[in-house]
């Protein structure tokens, strides 16, 4: 039994973890790195391992740094099964093809302005396209419920437990046993919190001998989230008061499904003026809202009382959802308005066109909820750079900056040790999906259990 990080290894992305039993090979997620060009870089980099060796993948979301290299991966010769929740099947489908989409859009226009420089033609290409994707997808089975063990082969079992990080989100558990060697390990994937909005607190893990668990904020302890809605709140009425706009990037599932819930709250509860225009600015987000109407078995007791109340947890009166480019475009016109677009890290997406109307404005505002890896435009943003650039632009920062953390739909340092005490003291836990600092933070607080901080590629016996 063998386990090796090919992603996420001291990074925040890029999530993949290959175990080997059996003469099986199991992948853990195959995620995108995001973030700056080396991340651009290490996308194209050899895996680390053959794909057409790989005989399943179990995803744990569908999220982009967890399944953003699926199509990759099969269109290198992966053939195998690919287990994972409903709900995260049509999450990673609309999340795969957009990311294939963004892909064709980039090698396009790096062709044409090189073509331009050049004079002659480049040929740049797209690390996947619609049809890989597409093709990844056949891969796609689904497990039956939370909770119920699945029979991968002879000697190999996986449970799911709900992590509730986003809609379909797992901590996923294998059961080895490889002649008298037996071991349990537990992926943590992406952990959420307790008392969010929609979906239900993590599941209790169970019992492991070893652990891999993410630690993006092992270094650090959220706001508490009424203050946080309270503070979101008091920014939008306070640009709103002097006719400014309100930008909110956004990640696009679970983040902005959270945000139109709390304005529908807030407009409910008169604390937010009842004609607030809101204009969902990213057909990604529309359409992730549209599969979270199609998996109220995800959600909370909370939730589940809006719906039987009648109510849309997701609408409000002022919204208005902007699907065509012309219409999106057209907002650099409007004043006094919340716009929330993607993508939350600001790396890509229509938040950028936003950004160059808005962030150059006194009376606005960019409202920062999530989330921001080192190198990535809100990451600058936050750090307190003056001028940034913005699409071949050099934009001054004049526009109001608010950083909330309370909305991260990743839990905390208390909450990570939390859930880790209840995994039965591990005889080790390998920490991922992390900076070097949070990594650090968080392994100096587990003390019953051996903490490894494994690099790329780097191999353990199990």
């Amino acid at each position: 039994m063998r386990i090796t990080f090919h992603g996420a290894a001291r990074n925040v992305t890029g999530s993949c973890h290959l175990v080997e039993c059996r003469d099986k090979r199991i992948l853990i997620d195959c995620g995108l790195y995001q973030g700056n060009r080396e991340m651009d870089e290490e996308n194209s980099n050899d895996f680390g391992f053959d794909p057409a060796s790989i005989d399943y993948l179990l995803l744990t979301h569908g999220h982009l740094d967890h399944c953003g290299r699926i199509p990759l991966l099969h269109r290198l010769g992966f053939r195998g099964t690919v287990l994972t929740t409903a709900a995260t099947r049509e999450l990673a489908r609309l999340v795969m093809l957009d990311s294939a989409r963004i892909q064709e859009e980039e090698a396009r226009y790096r062709n044409y302005k090189a073509s331009k420089r050049r004079n002659r033609e480049a040929t740049f290409e797209p690390l996947y396209n619609t049809l890989d994707a597409l093709n990844a997808l056949d891969a796609f089975v689904d497990i039956a419920a939370f909770d119920q063990p699945h029979d991968l082969c002879p000697g190999i079992r996986t449970t799911f437990y709900d992590a509730g990080h986003i809609l379909g989100s797992a901590c996923i558990l294998l059961e080895l046993t490889e002649g008298t060697h037996q071991r349990r390990v537990l992926f943590s994937g992406d952990l959420g919190y307790d008392g969010r909005a929609i979906l239900p607190d993590p599941a209790t893990p169970p019992q492991a001998d070893t652990v891999i668990m993410e630690s993006t904020y092992g270094d650090r302890l959220h706001k508490r989230l009424e203050p946080s809605i309270e503070e979101l709140f008091q920014a939008i009425n306070t640009t709103i008061a002097r006719n400014g706009n309100v930008l909110i990037p956004s990640f696009a599932l679970e983040r902005t499904q959270e945000l139109l819930y709390y304005l529908r709250e807030g407009i409910e509860q008169q604390r937010l003026p009842r004609h607030l225009q809101v204009y969902l600015d990213s057909p990604m987000a529309i359409s992730a809202t549209q599969i979270f109407r199609r998996h109220r078995e995800c959600f909370d007791e909370e939730t589940w009382a809006v719906i039987s109340a009648g109510q849309d947890p997701f609408e409000l009166p002022g919204l208005e959802i902007i699907r065509d480019t012309t219409e999106s475009m057209a907002l650099k016109h409007v004043r006094g308005a919340v716009i929330i677009a993607g993508s939350g890290m600001c790396t890509g997406g229509r938040i950028r066109h936003h950004l160059r109307h808005n962030l150059w404005r006194r009376e606005a505002s960019v409202v920062f909820v999530g989330y921001a890896a080192e190198g990535t435009l809100a990451r600058r943003i936050i750090e307190g750079e003056e001028v940034v650039r913005v699409l071949q632009e050099d934009v001054e920062v004049n526009a109001e900056i608010y950083t909330i953390g309370g909305f991260s739909a990743h839990a905390d340092q208390r909450e990570l040790l939390a859930w880790h005490g209840r995994t039965g003291s591990p005889e080790r836990t390998f920490l991922v999906h992390g900076e070097q600092e949070a990594m650090q933070a968080l392994a100096s607080r587990l003390t019953d259990t051996k903490v490894e901080m494994p690099g790329l590629h780097e191999s353990f016996d199990l």
